[in-house]
């Protein structure tokens, strides 16, 4: 009879439909708590690549965080596979975005890039947000006003309405070059060696080409697929970067080994748009007439100074193809 009353009351039923109840009503006073901080986006994404430049890397990477700049910025670096203490210490940097691709094998006794350098950085490029991407290299390093008088200006201009796609940084070769410059490319239009590019106009070309180029002229072809596709690049002069080109000269010597094969592919690329072999116009550098800033400070103490012979040699190659 107790069985049979407990059964016609729904008890058991009943207790369980009350335990549902209360399970949906604490999910939603869970639901009704403060929501998250909204995201911020950046205005810029600062891009780089390194491979075993620790020290040079924390100098690049101090000069960035140094920046007086009233919007938000991300720093985003590709890691080769450095075995140098570099990857232990990105992981480190909660502001640093770290993706890690081991880029290096050995073949046959020598080593070797898996990927070129188009596909490496587009890694990064690929991640950003910043409606400008600043590239910029771990062998450099920038003045405290550069992202700033780089954004203000890039702004201006696209205020006023004009498609700017690019906006270089004159830069130079620290400590020996006396002048900041910037290159003009084939066709004698200006490319971004180091600098800002909208986002949207990279991700509208197809970002930097992942075939074609080993390490050379890859971002030369990317600032002329800007050119092509209606944009401008156009040079900031208050907006400086040191390099410093000495730190690997093995390295840098494995690179120089590709550049005819690169530039060759350059050419053949944009034969009948901005080269005519006819007629060749392979470019200039432009130089800015201003005094160079110190920048020693912001290199690690213990860099070493190029030999002059070694500088000159080095400049007269690369100088060659402008």
């Amino acid at each position: 009879m107790a069985k049979r009353a407990r059964a016609e009351s729904g008890g058991l039923p009943r207790l369980l439909h009350v335990t549902r109840e209360l399970t949906i009503v604490e999910v939603q006073k869970q639901m009704t708590t403060p929501a998250a901080t909204p995201v911020v986006r950046p205005a810029i994404s600062v891009v780089l690549g390194t491979f075993n430049r620790l020290e040079l890397l924390q100098a690049t990477i101090r000069s960035v965080r140094a920046s007086v700049i009233d919007e938000p910025f991300e720093i985003i670096v590709v890691d080769g596979g450095s075995s140098d203490g570099t990857i232990a210490w990105l992981v480190q940097q909660k502001d640093i975005i770290t993706i890690l691709q081991h880029n290096r094998e050995m073949v046959d006794g020598r080593p070797r890039r898996k990927r070129n350098w188009g596909y490496f950085m587009n890694l990064g490029f690929k991640c950003a947000e910043g409606r400008y991407i600043c590239l910029i290299s771990d062998d450099s390093v920038i003045h405290p006003d550069t992202l700033a008088n780089g954004l203000k200006r890039f702004d201006k201009e696209r205020a006023a309405g004009r498609k700017l796609g690019g906006l270089a940084f004159y830069w130079r070769s620290w400590p020996e070059e006396k002048t900041y410059r910037i290159c003009l490319t084939l066709g004698r239009r200006m490319m971004v060696n180091h600098g800002l590019f909208l986002r949207e106009a990279v991700q509208e070309v197809g970002f930097i080409d992942e075939d074609r180029y080993a390490f050379y002229c890859a971002d030369g072809d990317l600032s002329l697929k800007i050119w092509h596709a209606g944009y401008e690049i156009d040079a900031d002069r208050d907006a400086l970067l040191e390099h410093y080109e000495h730190a690997d000269p093995n390295i840098r010597q494995q690179n120089l080994g590709g550049l005819d094969v690169d530039w060759a592919s350059y050419l053949a690329r944009w034969q009948g748009i901005y080269y005519d072999p006819e007629s060749p116009n392979i470019g200039v550098w432009s130089y800015l007439d201003v005094p160079v800033r110190e920048a020693s400070h912001l290199f690690p103490a213990g860099v070493q100074r190029p030999s002059i012979r070694r500088t000159l040699a080095g400049l007269l190659k690369f100088h060659a193809r402008s």
